[in-house]
């Protein structure tokens, strides 16, 4: 049976309002999800909240109520309370209906089958939660294998990554590693590593991609570091017809991810 809170201080207001901060999540190992169609797509890849809030007037929708049992189930807590909490808790004016808290999770390297996919997502020095959370999306729209993280990249469990994923962050994989260590599994094993690059002249549409493609995609101020780039098997470049000099990096992912999967469909 959920209980209910409807203080602000409740210590548990606290600890979830504060998930919002880098050093808190790492500290705790737990994020927030929030809108009742990213937890329910967690829910399906077996992903549970530890937490659920909601809001009194959505206690009687059908996966709101599939939700809450699903977390009691599982040993987990479900929190009715009001939408004031709620909009602190997610930090938007217009609070989704249903705020979840799970632990974090990760993927390591060597767990990767990399002949489970055609396309594989690989980003270097990301840093803005709203890029990373679009390349997740557009992992999952073109069924990559995962999204392999190089360097200093921005926090995946970001509330603004999480929202920007739109759930992908549940169904795409997501790795974590330095180049070295990348590099050296890539190269263990069959792969493609195609860098995105003004550097070169090579038009994106013109080679046909093997199977299976690593899509490198570098810093959004920078690009890719020269060593990088030296070690890809091909770099291309989008051809730019107008004043700007590159795209945004979400969207050259997408734009790229979308070319390789018509030329491995033929």
């Amino acid at each position: 049976m959920p209980r209910q809170i409807t203080a602000f201080s409740n210590p548990l207001v606290k600890h979830v309002r504060d998930l919002r901060d880098k050093r808190h999540r790492r500290e705790s190992r737990q994020f927030l999800a929030e809108g009742l169609r990213i937890l329910t797509e967690a829910h399906e890849t077996g992903r549970t909240p530890r937490l659920l809030f909601f809001a009194a007037a959505s206690a009687r929708h059908p996966l709101v109520e599939r939700l809450v049992a699903a977390v009691e189930a599982a040993g987990g807590e479900a929190i009715e309370t009001t939408p004031d909490i709620l909009s602190k808790l997610s930090g938007k004016d217009n609070p989704q209906a249903v705020v979840g808290v799970f632990d974090e999770f990760a993927t390591p390297l060597d767990t990767l089958d990399r002949n489970s996919a055609g396309i594989w997502l690989v980003a270097e020095r990301l840093r803005d939660p709203g890029n990373l959370g679009t390349i997740l999306r557009t992992g999952d729209a073109v069924g990559a294998g995962g999204l392999i993280l190089i360097g200093d990249c921005v926090d995946p469990f970001s509330v603004e990554a999480v929202r920007a994923s739109m759930g992908a962050l549940f169904t795409v994989p997501v790795v974590r590693c330095d180049w070295e260590t990348f590099l050296t599994w890539l190269r263990a094993g069959p792969g493609t590593l195609v860098g995105l690059s003004l550097q070169t002249e090579h038009d994106y549409r013109a080679p046909a991609y093997p199977t299976p493609t690593f899509l490198l995609t570098g810093n959004e101020a920078q690009g890719l570091p020269e060593e990088y780039e030296a070690a890809c098997d091909l770099l291309v470049k989008l051809p730019m017809l107008g004043k700007a000099d590159s795209l945004n990096a979400a969207v050259a992912t997408a734009v790229m991810a979308y070319q390789v999967l018509a030329s491995q469909r033929g």
